[in-house]
């Protein structure tokens, strides 16, 4: 993969449900992580005593966080009202060269920080919520 520009990830909302996306914060930093727990069938006839794991169960999480700077005041107002109200809505996450990760997702923590010199800033936190 290419060097990115890291201004070049976004997190956008589908703020009315109408699949319309708005960018509401570009990251500085981010991390996603997909996962997919394991459903151990093991028993005593299990061959030579190795585990066995049963194909297709468990349950599958998207983690996605990161930190940067909120486009506007309306659109850091919106990300604190979908916590505090703990809302379920469709976001798009815009990776540079990945592609874009979309789904319904709760926004889990939201944390602020700033210098006095220098803009502030947010932490970010999404939870998988479905597919």
């Amino acid at each position: 993969m290419a060097v990115q520009s890291g201004k070049d990830l976004l997190i956008k909302i589908d703020q009315t449900g109408d699949g319309q996306f708005l960018t509401i914060a570009g990251l500085r930093a981010t991390r996603i992580s997909f996962n997919a727990e394991s459903v151990d069938v093991t028993s005593l006839e299990s061959q030579g005593g190795w585990r066995e794991i049963l194909a297709g169960a468990g349950v599958k999480t998207a983690s996605i966080s990161g930190s940067g700077v909120f486009r506007d005041e309306n659109t850091d107002e919106r990300a604190r009202q979908i916590f505090f109200d703990g809302e379920v809505p469709r976001f798009q996450v815009v990776i540079p060269s990945f592609g874009v990760v979309e789904g319904l997702f709760q926004i889990t923590s939201i944390e602020y920080a700033g210098n006095h010199n220098d803009e502030a800033t947010y932490e970010l936190a999404l939870a998988s919520a479905a597919p």
